[in-house]
């Protein structure tokens, strides 16, 4: 026998008899399997190893809700962009619809448009309603002084320092969002970056969708797909029903209390307008301002500013949302509210701005999540019936 200078090990392992079959490599024994496979991270039970992927799983989501939490003024500046891209973009649609234009040109004409109204609008009412802001907080005092007389004469014990301190909360509260609106719109860093990702979100939506798909398993890829499509359109419906339902409650408010004679008619149409974005919160506020400054000036006009204020709201809650949204966005009150509450005491009024959009695309999500699970139990359901005929 030949020397070949091998160990007894390496010859048997060259042997090809040792190979069980052809192109496969040595025959390795259990043993040897079993010390290649250990290590200090590798856990042999079963239960166990799953048991460990579960918590695993639980520690990525927490650590992904922490750090939502921390970045949440970020996310929330995007998703803001978002909303200002879905109303670009359903005002590029419209325009569509009527002049056959490229959309870069519709998108242009939007933004145009809508710099022209705020020129229109600071240039022939900016000083009518700054003069009218000014005699706001007088006009208000005056008649919760008026008000804690009243009570005191029936017999109330009423402190006029305590109603003093809520009045000062209240109209503090009210500056505060008026303040807020200005500030969000005055905070330019803030305001050129959701113009700016809105811009291009509104350019080209289709990339941006597509990327946010190739995140997705490839085989979620096409429920992704409608439920991205389907919270556009949701978003679409709900902005346009918005920005009608702020146009005509601050337009028609102005031309009402104008005619009744009811004082700050601007002001308070303006004021109207910009708080019909907040949901059931901002309609209260304008109407408690109306009725304070029409009782102002006598029972008659206050009777007719509150008057002013349930026409206005009727018939927008039951005409012109309906009519632009078309029911595509059903929330229930008592949940938008609680939205509101708790995005606003957490994020402030930026989450209370945007409370309402978000929970239309959560509510969005879970409804296309159900609809796809219903789809899957009948698919599987059928296919247990087709194999028990056959057997």
């Amino acid at each position: 026998m030949q020397d070949t200078g091998d160990t007894p090990d390496q010859a048997s392992t060259a042997d090809p008899a040792n190979y069980p079959l052809p192109g496969v490599g040595p025959a390795i024994s259990p043993e040897r399997d079993e010390w290649d496979t250990a290590s200090p991270a590798y856990i042999s039970n079963p239960l166990l190893r799953q048991e460990v992927g579960k918590a695993l799983i639980w520690v990525s989501v927490i650590g992904l809700v922490a750090l939502a939490i921390y970045i949440s003024q970020a996310l929330l500046v995007i998703f803001a962009a978002l909303v200002f891209a879905s109303l670009v973009d359903g005002g590029s649609r419209l325009i569509g619809r009527y002049i056959g234009l490229p959309r870069p040109a519709r998108i242009a004409m939007v933004l145009l448009g809508a710099i022209a109204f705020l020129i229109w609008l600071g240039y022939f009412a900016g000083q009518q309603v700054t003069e009218q802001a000014a005699t706001l907080p007088a006009i208000v005092e005056a008649q919760l002084n008026e008000l804690v007389s009243l009570a005191r004469q029936n017999g109330m014990a009423v402190s006029l320092s305590d109603a003093q301190s809520m009045l000062d909360q209240v109209l503090s509260g009210v500056g505060t969002v008026t303040r807020a609106i200005g500030g969000i719109a005055g905070a330019l860093g803030t305001t050129v970056i959701i113009l700016v990702i809105g811009i291009y979100i509104a350019l080209e939506p289709n990339l941006y969708e597509r990327g946010v798909e190739w995140m997705a398993p490839r085989g979620e890829r096409s429920e992704l797909r409608k439920t991205l499509a389907q919270m556009a359109h949701t978003m679409r419906r709900l902005m346009a029903g918005r920005v009608v339902g702020m146009l005509f409650e601050g337009v028609f408010t102005w031309i009402a209390l104008e005619l009744f004679g009811v004082p700050m008619a601007a002001l308070l149409g303006i004021l109207t307008g910009l708080l019909a974005f907040i949901p059931n919160l901002g309609a209260l506020i304008s109407g408690i301002l109306m009725a304070i400054v029409g009782f102002s000036v006598g029972v008659e006009t206050g009777l007719a500013a509150i008057a002013v204020y349930f026409v206005v709201q009727t018939f927008d809650g039951y005409v012109v949302i309906p009519m632009i949204a078309r029911k595509t966005v059903d929330l229930p009150p008592a949940l938008v509210l609680g939205a509101q509450l708790i995005m606003g005491v957490l994020f402030g009024i930026i989450g209370l701005l945007l409370a309402d959009p978000l929970l239309a695309m959560i509510k969005v999500a879970l409804v296309r999540r159900s609809e796809a699970n219903e789809v899957a139990q009948a698919a599987e359901l059928a296919r247990g019936t087709d194999i028990v005929s056959d057997t």
